[in-house]
């Protein structure tokens, strides 16, 4: 049976600077989301519809609700800080 087993991220503080890029993070890995998706042929729709491929997500990040928005910023926060845990760090160019 598959135990999902994360990174332990429960210790990580991260940066102001590096709380701040999570937002952007967040927004391109919706985008990301988005674009596969619609190379897959798939539409906005107002409900999921898989046969028509159709999907009420398939709209701008700020057009999203806050509920649909932290789930990418879950995603993001929690990449950045993997990366911490192990040992990495993010310097802006």
């Amino acid at each position: 049976m598959y135990e999902p087993k994360p990174i332990d991220t429960s210790q990580v503080r991260l940066p102001d600077e590096i709380n701040e890029l999570a937002e952007h993070l967040a927004e391109s890995t919706h985008d990301n989301w988005s674009l596969g998706r619609m190379r897959e042929g798939w539409t906005y729709g107002p409900t999921r519809n898989d046969e028509l491929k159709q999907h009420p997500g398939l709209v701008p990040y700020d057009e999203l609700s806050e509920g649909e928005k932290q789930y990418d910023r879950v995603t993001a926060m929690e990449t950045l800080k993997a990366i911490y845990a192990l040992g990495y760090r993010i310097v802006r160019a």
